[in-house]
């Protein structure tokens, strides 16, 4: 069983959806994928959990590909405002949401012994047991260097958007739970991708198949990390297109690596929203007629 975590709100649906197809249409080993979600209504309106049609729908669909998939919601907003109501990072680079990977030693009911956390804007290649499988038993996790970071801050700098974490390594080092200190003491630039980097004891470094932050249509690729790129031709600008964006990633990252999960995607989105609307329509039917009766 391949045991892997995301993280977000009800905007991640997108990429969750991307995500897990690639995942299961290239990968034979079961899946079992926990999604941390939070109520954050307090810092913006729109930061609400994950909702369970989305989920049950994702869920669907792994299971469309193996029976023995999985997909589970994880509500961790009471311990997140325990851990970091208020902190200095709330307002971190990306969102609230990038700190609840720092969370996955505290819930009961995650592994104990391997997890795989992937950041939502990422595809899978090639089967993802060849990732998993590599061996990290005297590592606290296994990381691929950040494409600038490792060469403005540190050479071995992390790119946080794929740890494959060693859980009961951690659980001894205590590694997440020195990254939530330093998180609660100090605004960080990068925030969590900081307060791992700070809080390793020590960590296995791969090779950019893993995690490729530059190239879209390499064949050896595992994981490809649709994240934001810097480019100076013809002029300095940065750009910014996810996967699910199918338009802008075939005609300006001129990539077609993943053309047939893609279509998928498309097609099971189209699915889903003629659900959702066709149940929303029929709660609003029922809550017309109650009052009705009620008159």
């Amino acid at each position: 069983m391949i045991n892997l975590l995301l993280c977000g709100n009800e905007k991640v649906f997108d990429g969750a959806l991307t995500l897990l197809i690639s995942a299961t249409n290239k990968t034979k080993e079961p899946i079992h994928c926990y999604i941390f979600t939070m109520d954050a209504t307090r810092i913006k309106p729109e930061y609400i959990c994950i909702k369970d049609e989305q989920v049950e729908f994702l869920n669907n669909v792994v299971k469309s590909k193996n029976e023995k998939n999985e997909v589970t919601k994880i509500d961790v907003t009471s311990l997140y405002e325990k851990e970091f109501m208020n902190c200095a990072n709330e307002g971190a680079y990306c969102t609230p949401y990038t700190l609840l990977r720092l969370l996955a030693d505290e819930i009961p009911e995650m592994p104990k012994d391997k997890l795989l956390y992937l950041d939502i804007d990422m595809m899978v290649g090639h089967d993802l047991s060849k990732l998993y499988d590599i061996d990290i038993t005297d590592y606290e996790y296994a990381a691929v260097k950040e494409k600038y970071g490792s060469k403005l801050i540190s050479s071995d700098y992390i790119n946080a958007g794929m740890l494959l974490f060693n859980m009961k390594m951690i659980r001894q080092t205590g590694l997440l739970e020195k990254a939530r200190e330093k998180i609660r003491a100090k605004k960080m630039l990068f925030a969590d991708q900081d307060a791992i980097y700070r809080s390793t004891t020590k960590k296995l470094l791969l090779p950019n198949i893993y995690n490729e932050q530059r190239r879209f249509n390499k064949k050896d690729t595992v994981i490809c990390h649709f994240c934001k790129r810097l480019l100076l031709w013809p002029y300095p600008r940065t750009e910014n297109y996810k996967q699910w964006n199918v338009e802008q990633v075939h005609k300006i990252l001129k990539c077609h690596a993943f053309d047939s999960d893609l279509e998928e995607y498309l097609e099971l989105k189209k699915q889903y929203e003629e659900l959702y609307n066709e149940t929303k329509q029929d709660l609003e039917k029922e809550k017309v007629l109650e009052m009705l009766a009620n008159e």
